[in-house]
C-alpha cells in the first residue's frame, strides 16, 4: 500500500491509498511484443507466439507495447486496467503511434488539477517554466514566455546532436523521422525514433498510471499525447541521445535488441521510473 499526495499552490489537496497496485516507481521498463496474441489463462495474464507460451506479470509493468501481427482479447484488457497498466499499439520500429488504452485510477484529483492548471494562462506558463527549470538549472526562466522556452529547447536539441556526435565519432547530417524529402531514414535515425517511442511509452505509462491526462500538455499542443512529449524531453537528451549514438558508435548499424539492451540499461542506470513521479509533482507546483 503506498501514500500519494498531491499538492496545489503548495497546499495538500488530495491524499489516498492506492491497495491493489504497485507504485509506479516499482514497476519494470515496457515490455515489447508483436506477432502473437495476448489473452487471459488461468488469471494470469499470457503472451502467446510461435515459440510458445510466456507469463507476465501485469501488474509489475510500467506499459505493455504492442507491435505488428499483434491479437489482444477483451480480457487482457479487462486485466490490464485493472492492474492501472497502460496498453500501447505502435508500427513496425517504433516509426508509428497509433493508440493507447488509457487505464482509469481509483481517483481523479490529478486529473483534476491537471486540467486546472493547464486551463489557466499563468499557471500554465509557471508549469513550463518549472519544466524548463529541469533542463537548464544554471538558467533562470522565471520570466520567460512559453515561445522563448521553445526557443530554448530548439537550441539546446541541435547542440546535443552535434556533441554527441562529435564525442561518439559518428557522422551527423540531420533528424530525420520518417523519410523527408525522399531520403531514407539512416540506421542512427531509427534508433533514436526506436528510442524516442519507448521513453513515450514509459512517460505514458507514468502519466495514465498517477491520474494525469496525456492529452492536455503545457509546452507541446498537437498530435495524440501531447504531455508525454512535455515530459519525456525531460530525460530525451540524456537517455535516447546517450543510448542511440553510444550504440551505433560501437556496432555502425542499427540492432533492435543491442540498442533495446543498452536502452533498458540506461534508464534503471538513471532510476527513471523513481524520478518521474517526483519530477512530474514539482513541475506543477505554482
Amino acid at each position: 500500500m503506498s501514500i500519494v499526495y498531491i499538492t496545489y499552490m503548495d497546499k495538500i489537496i488530495f491524499k489516498d491509498f492506492y491497495k491493489y497496485v504497485p507504485m509506479f516507481k516499482d514497476r519494470w521498463t515496457p515490455i515489447y511484443l508483436e506477432h502473437g496474441r495476448l489473452e487471459v489463462n488461468d488469471y494470469s495474464l499470457t503472451w502467446i507466439d510461435k515459440d510458445g507460451k510466456m507469463d507476465i506479470p501485469v501488474a509489475m509493468l510500467s506499459c505493455i507495447i504492442v507491435g505488428p501481427g499483434s491479437s489482444v482479447t477483451h480480457s487482457a484488457i479487462v486485466s490490464c486496467s485493472k492492474s492501472n497498466t497502460p496498453i500501447v499499439w505502435m508500427g513496425e520500429d517504433g516509426l508509428y503511434f497509433y493508440s493507447f488504452g488509457v487505464s482509469v485510477n481509483e481517483k481523479c484529483h490529478t486529473a483534476q488539477l491537471h486540467a486546472a492548471l493547464v486551463s489557466n494562462d499563468d499557471h500554465r506558463t509557471n508549469v513550463a517554466r518549472n519544466m524548463f527549470s529541469l533542463r537548464f538549472p544554471t538558467v533562470d526562466v522565471s520570466t520567460a514566455t512559453i515561445d522563448q522556452l521553445k526557443g530554448m529547447e530548439g537550441h539546446r536539441i541541435r547542440d546535443a546532436y552535434k556533441t554527441y556526435a562529435d564525442k561518439y565519432r559518428v557522422p551527423w547530417t540531420c533528424r530525420n523521422t520518417n523519410g523527408i524529402y525522399g531520403i531514407a531514414v539512416d540506421d542512427l535515425n531509427k534508433s533514436l525514433n526506436v528510442l524516442n517511442f519507448n521513453l513515450y511509452c514509459i512517460c505514458l505509462g507514468a502519466i495514465t498510471t498517477l491520474g494525469y491526462i496525456p492529452s492536455l500538455g503545457f509546452i507541446h499542443s498537437d498530435g495524440k499525447i501531447p504531455f508525454v512529449y512535455d515530459i519525456a524531453d525531460l530525460y530525451k537528451v540524456d537517455i535516447c541521445f546517450e543510448v542511440a549514438f553510444s550504440t551505433f558508435s560501437s556496432i555502425r548499424t542499427y540492432n533492435r535488441k543491442v540498442l533495446m539492451g543498452n536502452f533498458t540499461e540506461a534508464v534503471h542506470k538513471y532510476k527513471l521510473l523513481k524520478k518521474l513521479p517526483k519530477d512530474i509533482e514539482r513541475i506543477f507546483k505554482c
